[in-house]
């Protein structure tokens, strides 16, 4: 069975999963939901090169997880709570189909009471 979110194309879900997998990733977006960063700060937290945190940025940005502002000569990255919401969505309504399976058997074993 798919299902599909009004909101989320298959290709943005692809992404959203995809970018979230990662635990760095993750991290990432926990914090600029909290509070913007800079990437240079966000190198800073991490035992990796600012290369490599840059890319991990960059595939949240592709992923719509995060946004980058231009502020100076600096990159601020801020997390995007709109993403978070339509993938929830997406949950919510992966949840709602397993409940409504778990209804439809309460129903079945009440019939043979």
């Amino acid at each position: 069975m798919v299902v599909h979110s009004a909101e989320l194309s298959d290709d943005e879900v692809d992404r959203i999963f995809r970018a979230l997998a990662d635990a760095t990733r993750r991290d990432i977006v926990q914090r600029t939901l909290a509070s913007e960063a800079s990437v240079s700060e966000l190198a800073g937290s991490y035992d990796m090169s600012f290369a490599a945190v840059q890319k991990h940025v960059a595939v949240l940005e592709g992923a719509g997880l995060v946004t980058k502002h231009p502020n100076g000569r600096e990159r601020i990255v801020r997390g995007n709570p709109d993403a978070i919401r339509r993938a929830q969505a997406l949950l919510d309504r992966y949840e709602q189909i397993w409940r409504s399976r778990i209804d439809r058997l309460d129903a079945l074993l009440d019939e043979d009471e």
